[in-house]
């Protein structure tokens, strides 16, 4: 009789690998979580039907990326459609499959990774909605002192790559570019500061032209997420800017 790991070898061949520990097998897939983590998943033999699962690490990675531990409405919603759609079962938190053969249990795999992926990959919207709510705030700041800006205006950098920049904003002494910094995840901030890095060193060839410009990085301070590493690469390209120092950030825009 074949072992687990022997059906997914001959169904999946060498991109899985899988052990034996008491009493489950715990799979290895090329699956990625968006920090770069591997995608386990466990194979349970009881003494009624084997159950595939993540044993809740999907979910929890997802929680681990956000500030606050409570899902909403939608994002509940959301974690229910992908089950739906992939066919999972949520049991306290974890993504579940029952094994009826075993023959199958490859195409099993694929499926509650696939799902894993999916679920993690909400993310990026939590993310999206973060950034875009301190965005919103330096929006209201900017109208309320009757500062002319654009918001999300597209600038082509020195590789012909087209950058959206958060604020181009237009005042009597100077313009400035700024891009906004905001995550509620460790894990993210490292990749937002790489992004706002490149988009800088491809943008800077405009402090070059006659007009007067700065480049703001202006970082949601109000989680202490960011690090002096995180600070120093992006203050080697432009003017670092605090959103818990509004009046500074304004001064630094007018002169």
């Amino acid at each position: 009789m074949s072992t687990p790991c022997e059906h997914l070898a001959t169904g999946l061949g060498e991109l899985y690998s899988c052990v034996d520990v008491n009493g489950h097998t715990r799979i290895r897939t090329p699956f990625l979580y968006p920090d770069g983590d591997i995608i386990d998943l466990y194979l349970v033999r009881n003494a009624n039907q084997p159950v595939l699962t993540d044993y809740g690490e999907s979910i929890n990675w997802l929680k681990s990326q956000t500030i606050s531990q409570k899902k909403t409405v939608k994002q509940k919603r959301l974690i229910d459609d992908i089950a739906l759609t992939h066919g999972i079962e949520l049991y306290h938190g974890m993504l579940t499959l029952r094994v009826a053969d075993m023959n199958t249990l490859s195409s099993l795999v694929t499926r509650l990774g696939q799902a894993a992926v999916r679920i993690a990959d909400l993310w990026f919207t939590f993310r999206t909605r973060a950034v875009e709510s301190v965005t919103d705030e330096v929006d209201d700041f900017l109208a309320d002192r009757g500062i002319q800006h654009e918001r999300g205006e597209p600038f082509i950098g020195r590789s012909g790559k087209s950058w959206r920049v958060d604020f181009h904003i237009r005042m009597p002494q100077r313009t400035s570019l700024v891009n906004v910094l905001s995550t509620g995840s460790q894990a993210a901030a490292g990749r937002i500061v790489d992004h706002v890095v490149a988009n800088w060193y491809d943008l800077n060839h405009l402090l070059l032209t006659p007009q007067p410009l700065r480049l703001v990085s202006l970082f949601d301070d109000s989680i202490d997420i960011w690090t002096q590493e995180n600070i120093r690469l992006v203050g080697d390209l432009s003017d670092i800017a605090y959103w818990s120092r509004p009046d500074e950030f304004y001064q630094l825009l007018a002169t």
